[in-house]
């Protein structure tokens, strides 16, 4: 306004935000921030002149109630560049249009009008035919033109025919409402969407509509992977990239590649402004991704077919999309009025060719989902365009974007799965910083190992750990690796891989989790008898167990034999419940038992030791015959008064032969089975009289017996039952029961019977209503 360069202006810009419903005039960075809406408006006093959105998904109506307050905020800002260009502007420079002569146009449009209208008005044509045939017309002007020796003409003629050309076109979709293309004015050119094209990158699509085609992919990384931005204002660091690519080869054309020129940068950003609003939270998906966009050919609206191929490609990579997005670009084609400079007809295009943006006034790029619009890019070729019009465009933008998006979505509607073999992995830990420290080592040595021997990268910061693999595999080796060198909290029924680090007569001392010792007893190495430590395991041997115990002083207890299958026994017939483990981590299964001696079959167990916590309602028993009993009695040279847990239940005098219950930790019973038990051998052997006693006066170690009844008092609650105070300094067990009650307090009465002994004397009870 205040040079002496000849213009039309002045003009007019606000921004316009939105929170929680309502419009902000030119918010703040920190309203903006807030803002669902950003919208920037440039207008004349009378006209739109440019406008710029990226918004959360907002609707049609909401956006047009914006556009009308922007334009009258805007047209404030007109009257100040006036006063102060008249008070400090120059005079503006005196300027004469250089014009095509009336002679040179009649007579190049005598010699072109018809042979192009003839191939506007046939549909078979595609984008280079068309083309070809265009420029065939120009050269057979050309040759009359030289033939008559028409300097003026002939230079001219580019201009000329041009001219020439946009007459047909925009008569012809006036007045007969038909395009190039033969198509309608709303109707959307033909899609074709495939995903997942390239399969062995972290996401592919390739989207086809008419002869646009992009070809789109997505590569995930780590955190720091971020682009490092340097600006005064802004966050730091971006995650997510979009870079838009438009080689010479996909307008049939040869040329050498530079670098980004401004319209493959603003067709880039335009395109990712419309994804970042359906994006997930970075505290949701932390990866960075990037998104890179392959013009393969163009005939319009590149912008809006990256938009619609790298929703489709962020999707085929696994990242949880809201919804897909899509864009389509609307043109305009106007009548004016040259003696007012008014439009006195004009017609709305849905999905505007690349020759229909070119002979059009407006090419307007609207992208969004099902729910509302996320960005909007306005380019026009007039001194403005009524606001009636633009609003007017919002609703054909809107039919063929909902078009787009349900052919989308019969292709992909929901993020794909991660395939183990190509999609990263992203696992964030949190440690202490002494811990961190450690898995460091001296000057990054150890982590740099780690990175060298599994390919992974591993980034620390502040009580974080940020481990990024190619793969899931690579990602358990890493987290495998730490574990050892930082250990992790130790859970029953965890598995856990050690090293041997010592062998004793009773068993081996294995470290593990970041250096903590755990005791494999010889016990716990094998279903089979081990006579030998060494027999089974060797110093420096690698294992993977399980922790089936830790006691008050942390000690902590480890087996082997729980994580291989149990062997089929021809001799014991044994009866065991499933007990998963409650660790978020693969449930460890043992394989199938033995048939009990009435048909039934056994189910798989772990081993558990005494007071650790279990899931079953039954106490645990193992049913052996009494020959079976005396021989182990003998073999192990046991007298009758000793700590085993053989006790017989009846001596009948009938023919049959004595049963024993035999107590065994690490065989759990079936959830009602010792009742059936009960009831079958109480009609095969009667009971004596004072089988079930109840003691009344305080119980001793020689008057409890299977069968007694007494009143215990809780002594101590577990994660698994109840620590019971029997009286007379003796303790005994109770296991909570599979939807059964489980609300108890310190010091609360309870009646109970014992029901057996556990392999180290101790009584397991059971409630009197469920005896």
């Amino acid at each position: 306004m205040l040079s002496d360069i000849p213009w039309a202006g002045p003009i007019g810009v606000i921004r316009i935000g939105r929170i929680s419903g309502q419009f902000i005039v030119n918010p703040t960075m920190d309203e903006l921030s807030l803002s669902d809406l950003n919208l920037v408006y440039a207008c004349t006093r009378d006209k739109t002149l440019m406008i710029d959105v990226q918004a959360r998904e907002i609707s049609e109506k909401d956006l047009e109630a914006g556009l009308r307050l922007a334009h009258p905020e805007a047209v404030k800002y007109i009257e100040p560049q006036i006063k102060l260009a008249a008070k400090a502007g120059k005079h503006k420079k005196e300027y004469k249009l250089s014009m095509m002569p009336d002679r040179t146009l009649e007579k190049v449009g005598k010699l072109a009008e018809a042979p192009i209208e003839a191939v506007f008005t046939d549909p078979t044509y595609g984008k280079f035919e068309r083309g070809e045939a265009l420029e065939n017309i120009m050269q057979d002007v050309k040759k009359v033109l030289e033939e008559e020796c028409d300097e003026e003409s002939l230079r001219l003629l580019p201009k000329a025919v041009d001219t020439v050309r946009k007459k047909v076109v925009r008569r012809r979709i006036i007045a007969e409402g038909f395009r190039l293309d033969g198509r309608r004015l709303d109707e959307v050119r033909p899609l074709y969407c495939e995903a997942g094209n390239l399969p062995m990158l972290h996401g592919s699509s390739l989207f086809n509509r008419g002869d646009t085609q992009v070809l789109c992919t997505v590569t995930l990384g780590a955190p720091g992977d971020a682009q490092r931005l340097e600006s005064i204002v802004g966050p730091p660091t971006k995650r997510f990239m979009l870079h838009y690519s438009f080689p010479p080869f996909c307008i049939n054309e040869v040329g050498k590649r530079g670098g980004l020129n401004r319209r493959e940068v603003g067709h880039g950003t335009l395109a990712e402004k419309a994804l970042l609003a359906v994006l997930p939270p970075e505290d949701d998906f932390p990866y960075t991704v990037r998104i890179n966009s392959e013009v393969m050919a163009s005939d319009g609206s590149t912008s809006m077919a990256t938009v619609c191929g790298g929703s489709m490609a962020l999707m085929d990579a696994g990242i949880p999309l809201r919804e897909h997005v899509a864009g389509v670009s609307v043109g305009l084609v106007s009548e004016v009025d040259q003696s007012t400079g008014s439009i006195k007809d004009y017609r709305i295009l849905t999905d505007i060719l690349g020759l229909e943006d070119h002979l059009g006034d407006m090419d307007f790029k609207i992208a969004g989902t099902q729910r509302g619009i996320t960005a909007i890019q306005l380019d026009i070729k007039p001194a403005g365009i009524p606001l009636d019009i633009i609003c007017e465009s919002l609703e054909p933008a809107r039919k063929g974007r909902i078009q787009i998006l349900d052919h989308m979505e019969r292709e992909i509607s929901v993020p794909r799965t991660q395939d183990d073999r190509n999609s990263p992995r992203l696992a964030t830990l949190k440690y202490s910083n002494d811990a961190l420290r450690r898995l460091l080592g001296p000057l990054g040595a150890l982590k740099r190992k780690i990175e060298d021997e599994t390919g992974a990268r591993i980034s620390v910061s502040d009580g974080t750990l940020t481990i990024v693999a190619k793969n899931q595999s690579v990602m358990e080796k890493v987290l495998e690796k730490v574990d050892f060198i930082l250990g992790r909290e130790i859970e029953i029924g965890g598995i856990y891989k050690g090293r041997v680090s010592s062998i004793k007569e009773y068993g081996a001392f294995v470290e593990f989790n970041g250096g903590q010792q755990g005791l494999l007893h010889i016990s716990e190495l094998s279903h089979e008898p081990v006579s030998r430590v060494s027999d089974v395991v060797s110093i420096g041997q690698q294992l993977s167990l399980i922790c089936i115990g830790q006691d008050v002083r942390g000690n902590i207890k480890l087996s082997l034999k729980a994580t291989l299958p149990r062997p089929r026994s021809e001799t014991n017939n044994v009866v065991e419940e499933s007990v998963s483990s409650t660790k978020e981590a693969p449930s460890i299964w043992a394989s199938a038992g033995d048939l009990s001696s009435n048909g039934q079959q056994n189910q798989s167990s772990i081993s558990e030791a005494v007071g650790i916590n279990a899931s079953t309602s039954s106490p645990p028993i193992l049913i052996r015959s009494a020959a079976e009993c005396d021989e182990e009695e003998k073999s192990a040279a046991l007298v009758q008064n000793s700590k085993a847990t053989t006790r017989p239940v009846c001596a009948s005098e009938t023919d049959h032969k004595p049963i024993t219950f035999h107590q065994d930790s690490s065989v759990l019973a079936k959830p009602g089975l010792l009742q059936t038990i009960n009831d079958k051998m109480s009609k095969s052997f009667p009971q004596k009289e004072g089988d079930k006693t109840e003691v009344r006066s305080p119980v001793t170690a020689k008057t409890l017996k299977i069968g007694t009844k007494v009143t215990a008092k809780v002594y101590q609650i577990r994660t698994g039952g109840l620590v019971l105070d029997l009286g007379g300094g003796i303790r005994g067990m109770y296991r909570f029961e599979t939807n059964g009650k489980n609300d108890f307090e310190v010091d609360d009465e309870l009646r109970v019977v014992c029901v057996s002994f556990s392999s180290k004397g101790i009584p397991v009870m059971s409630l009197e209503d469920d005896e």
